[in-house]
């Protein structure tokens, strides 16, 4: 790649602002999320992205689809899509997700959540940032290259799956499980799901998950007479308290993550009753765990199961603790792995900065490429408003990340 090939790529891309709103329009209109979150999953958005890949060209174009009798359409769509290049060995991929988190509270949001706003430089709507604006960021490179007539020496491969959002039981594990052979030991992957405002941050360690729902059960009765019943609430109250005690058992410090702590935040909590004057039998709240690598999940969980013993006893009641989500810490990329190195210099030669690597406490889909052996690193410059109200991204991000990109296909 010559500069004068670079920089024409670039100035195609610079043009591009139009088809970022416009693509976005599109991408935000689809409410892709999985029956978790109340939806039908993410076929109908998955046909709009296969009708822009169609039209750029792409070589291959295959589907990993996962059978879930839960959605209207029976599937959860996967499409990995290649464009050739010179050397068909290896193949740059950047993977991105269909499905989008529900709108939330809509007396939070000054527009519909589904109907995307422009407001100069920023576009506001449900899943502009996450995950959309990586996809536009990639694509964009790609039709700045076809346009160029460029031919990569590598090929380029998009990976877009369904179920990020919760959990990619029918994503990327899907992927994994049943399409593995797609990805190639030598493959660089990039996953555009998380970064900073500059772009100068490439994560390639996670810390472990670890989601639970504690039930606690009592005694239901009328709340003039207390001594009738077995408050199941007040017992779950004094729970999430005594398990703040987490911070200070496994409170090692790692800076290499942002935090660099250890996290454990109460954060769903469930109906109980639905007037005041009953004292409830039972009681529902979730508990969010973003724990260092260091850490065995199964001590933590044996010191959680601990606590709740502790409450069982003070209250009467019990506490049955599940785990929706559960995840150890996969191995970090490696600082100097080809793809680390691919952005640093990218992100060098477009924006004039030194990236440094870091590690996240928030999970993406590149641990999945993680434990699977695929180095992968995650990368953008994102405004962080992904799961908020009014969730924004911005179009020079967009422009300015498919750029960096460009670089790293056609080099």
């Amino acid at each position: 790649m010559t500069k004068e090939e670079f920089a024409n790529v670039s100035r195609k891309i610079d043009d591009y602002k139009d088809e970022v709103v416009q693509i976005q329009k599109r991408l935000v209109s689809f409410k892709a999320m999985g029956p978790e979150s109340g939806g039908d999953g993410e076929l109908e958005k998955a046909g709009y992205v296969k009708q822009l890949l169609d039209q750029i060209g792409f070589d291959e174009i295959k589907e990993c689809n996962a059978a879930d009798e839960r959605v209207s359409s029976k599937v959860r769509p996967n499409i990995l899509a290649k464009i050739f290049g010179q050397n068909q060995d290896v193949t740059i991929w950047v993977m991105a997700h269909l499905d989008v988190v529900p709108a939330g509270d809509l007396k939070l949001w000054k527009s519909d959540p589904f109907s995307l706003v422009v407001d100069g430089d920023t576009l506001i709507g449900r899943g502009v940032e996450d995950n959309n604006q990586g996809f536009v960021s990639a694509f964009l490179a790609l039709k700045a290259l076809k346009e160029a007539g460029i031919t990569p020496t590598h090929n380029i491969g998009l990976a877009l799956v369904a179920d990020e959002e919760t959990g990619s039981k029918y994503g990327l594990d899907y992927v994994m499980q049943n399409c593995r052979d797609e990805f190639k030991p030598d493959d660089l992957i990039i996953v555009p799901d998380a970064g900073d405002p500059k772009g100068e941050t490439i994560e390639v360690a996670e810390k472990s998950i670890l989601w639970l729902r504690f039930y606690t059960k009592g005694k239901q009765c009328h709340a003039s007479t207390p001594e009738q019943g077995v408050n199941a609430h007040r017992a779950a109250a004094h729970l999430i308290v005594k398990l703040d005690q987490l911070h200070e058992i496994f409170n090692a410090r790692d800076k290499v993550f942002d935090p660099p702590i250890s996290t454990f935040e109460p954060t769903k909590k469930e109906s109980n009753v639905p007037n005041v004057n009953t004292i409830p039998g039972e009681d529902v709240f979730y508990l969010d765990c973003r724990i260092l690598p260091q850490y065995p999940l199964e001590k933590v969980e044996a010191k959680i199961r601990s606590i709740a013993d502790e409450i069982e006893k003070q209250f009467g009641v019990d506490i049955e603790i599940s785990s929706p989500q559960k995840a150890e810490a996969a191995p970090s990329t490696a600082n100097d792995a080809a793809v680390v190195m691919a952005l640093r210099n990218a992100i060098r030669q477009v924006k004039g900065l030194e990236a440094k690597t870091i590690g996240i406490g928030g999970g993406t889909v590149a641990a999945i490429f993680r434990e699977a052996g695929f180095p992968a690193a995650v990368w953008g410059t994102i405004e962080d408003t992904a799961h908020q109200p009014n969730e924004f991204a911005l179009i020079s991000n967009t422009l300015s990340d498919a750029k960096v990109l460009a670089h790293v296909f056609m080099h």
